[in-house]
């Protein structure tokens, strides 16, 4: 059994049951002053008298609010002691039961004002007792011994006691940071999730709706024109399903969990990604510049989703228009332009220069990264740019992406 375990449930027990633990200790107590009351009595010792015995169990009964109010009970059981020790002649205690219990709850649970005239008041209140019993110098060092063992381990007891709160409130604080982080790294992986469905839709998706309105043209004046525009229809629809498949698989890991893990799309995927843009009827060119290195597997999806959003917009608000994919690598540094010449931002600085899931995706994306994006109007105010720069540290992460 933990003894860790068993001794906090019983701290726990004691402090919902204040009243059953002092009632327990007066029992013991009362146990202890019993003794010399039922063994054989020596020939000559005082007679042990129902009346003796009674005032030893109204000494010990205070004990019972020991908690409450500990110096009355002390002064409680001052009183009554000195009455036993004054009126009768019964029975003597090898040990001080009642005091003991008592300076030891007094140290462990009274204000330092109150603990300290108890402690200054020991040594008179003793010397006053061995006088009036046996006025013998043992006795007084004896008793003088005990009482101040009492309130050490009472002093020893409040500090432990402290301890633990401390401990056990520590212990608390982590919980609930823990808590807070776990929340808080679920709601990032939720935010996660619904940007990388919102690019991988919406690109599908605005692909999927351009070639479905030029479709019915496109069957009237030109057949082989609209079956290349249901392939691309099929093909946009297809890559968005094997997309969120692979996106969404790890979350099913108790359902399929031989289920093989294909890597996130990056830098490298570039060029499928625009061959698909291209079957759409966008005419797109990609170029590289600087001296392409291999990326990181975070920062190559982050590329490959940025690109993507960043057409998407084009197909989606540009109108006709060409785009141009740029990839400058320079020192440290990796800058991702995507330009066209469409018609721009609106009055408001639409399409989505302040606002709407997909440039904010793209920010939240960059700032991720340490990285920044921007986006407004392209050279000379014609068209639109999209301008991100991501932080690429050194180091070897495979082969170069592919352009």
């Amino acid at each position: 059994m933990d003894t860790r375990r068993t001794a906090a449930r019983a701290r726990a027990l004691a402090r919902a049951n204040p009243w059953c633990v002092d009632i327990g200790v007066a029992l013991l107590v009362q146990a202890a002053m019993t003794m010399p009351f039922v063994v054989p009595r020596p020939v000559g010792a005082p007679p042990a008298t129902w009346a003796a015995y009674g005032l030893t169990t109204l000494t010990v009964l205070p004990l019972v609010w020991r908690r409450r109010a500990p110096v009355t009970v002390l002064l409680a059981v001052l009183t009554t002691g000195g009455l036993y020790q004054v009126a009768l002649d019964g029975p003597g205690q090898p040990l001080p039961y009642t005091g003991l219990v008592v300076v030891h709850t007094i140290a462990a649970l009274s204000p330092p004002a109150k603990r300290l005239g108890v402690l200054l008041s020991l040594p008179p209140v003793v010397g006053a007792s061995v006088w009036l019993n046996s006025r013998s110098l043992r006795e007084l060092t004896f008793s003088l011994f005990v009482l101040g063992a009492a309130y050490a381990f009472g002093r020893l007891a409040d500090t432990r006691q402290a301890y633990i709160a401390a401990v056990e409130d520590r212990a608390a604080q982590l919980e609930r940071a823990n808590r807070i982080e776990a929340e808080r790294s679920a709601a990032r992986e939720r935010a996660r999730i619904a940007r990388e469905m919102h690019d991988i839709l919406s690109h599908a998706v605005s692909l999927m709706i351009v070639q479905a309105e030029a479709g019915p043209v496109a069957v009237r004046t030109d057949p082989q024109k609209a079956e290349a525009a249901f392939d691309a229809i099929s093909e946009a629809g297809r890559d968005a399903m094997a997309q969120l498949r692979r996106m969404l698989g790890v979350l099913r890991e108790d359902e399929e969990p031989g289920a093989p893990r294909a890597p996130q799309p990056d830098a490298g995927d570039l060029p499928a990604l625009i061959d698909r843009v291209r079957a759409g009827g966008l005419e797109v060119s990609c170029c590289t510049e600087g001296t392409a290195r291999a990326l990181p597997p975070a920062t190559g999806a982050t590329v490959f989703r940025v690109v993507q959003e960043a057409l998407t917009n084009v197909v989606k608000h540009a109108g006709p228009a060409q785009a141009s994919v740029l990839l400058r690598h320079g020192p440290g540094a990796l800058e991702i332009t995507v330009t066209d010449d469409g018609r721009g931002p609106g009055p408001a600085g639409a399409p989505g220069t302040t606002g709407g899931h997909g440039l904010t995706g793209i920010r939240e994306r960059a700032a991720a990264h340490g990285g920044t994006a921007s986006a407004g109007a392209g050279p000379g105010g014609r068209g639109f740019e999209v301008r991100v720069v991501l932080p690429v540290p050194t180091g070897t992460y495979g082969a170069p992406p592919g352009t």
